[in-house]
């Protein structure tokens, strides 16, 4: 059994997959009441609170953390998660591609308001005033990484 820094480490192979199988997991635990309740046919308003308040919030901590470099079968596992809520509930959930988006959009609009932040120099804005300067990345592990999706989704954003 892998101890609770293990799973979020990501120096154990360089990779989140540990992590985002624990994720799965508690994930899929969880169904198992979001199931309970629908059985007890409570509204689905009641339903998709539920599972912002506990399925959500397992999959989404951090998520600027480690999703920009999960792999394409972790992503999958985890949205299978969002796909049975949405069976469950019969309502139209967000899908993490989607939630990463807006959380790393947020994140870095609050590190550009903050001169005091130290990544804000990250965050140096083009002539036109309207863009941020994209970050040079050699590997694709920092390409896929917060700072330089940050900068994407301002771009894309704006």
């Amino acid at each position: 059994m892998a101890s609770r820094s293990d799973t979020a480490n990501p120096n154990l192979g360089l990779s989140w997959s540990r992590h985002t199988n624990s994720l799965a997991k508690k994930s899929r635990q969880r169904l198992y009441h979001l199931r309970r309740l629908r059985d007890f046919r409570l509204p689905s308003k009641v339903l998709r609170n539920f599972y912002t308040c506990t399925i959500e919030s397992i999959l989404t901590g951090n998520i600027t953390v480690w999703f920009g470099n999960s792999t394409k079968q972790d992503r999958q596992a985890l949205q299978r998660v969002v796909h049975s809520a949405e069976c469950i509930t019969h309502t139209e959930l967000p899908d993490l591609q989607t939630i990463y988006y807006k959380r790393c959009q947020t994140k870095a609009r609050r590190i550009v308001k903050d001169p005091t932040h130290p990544n804000n120099r990250l965050f140096t804005q083009l002539r036109s005033g309207r863009r941020f300067r994209s970050l040079k990345t050699k590997t694709e592990r920092l390409k896929r990484s917060f700072f330089p999706q940050a900068i994407r989704a301002l771009n894309q954003g704006n």
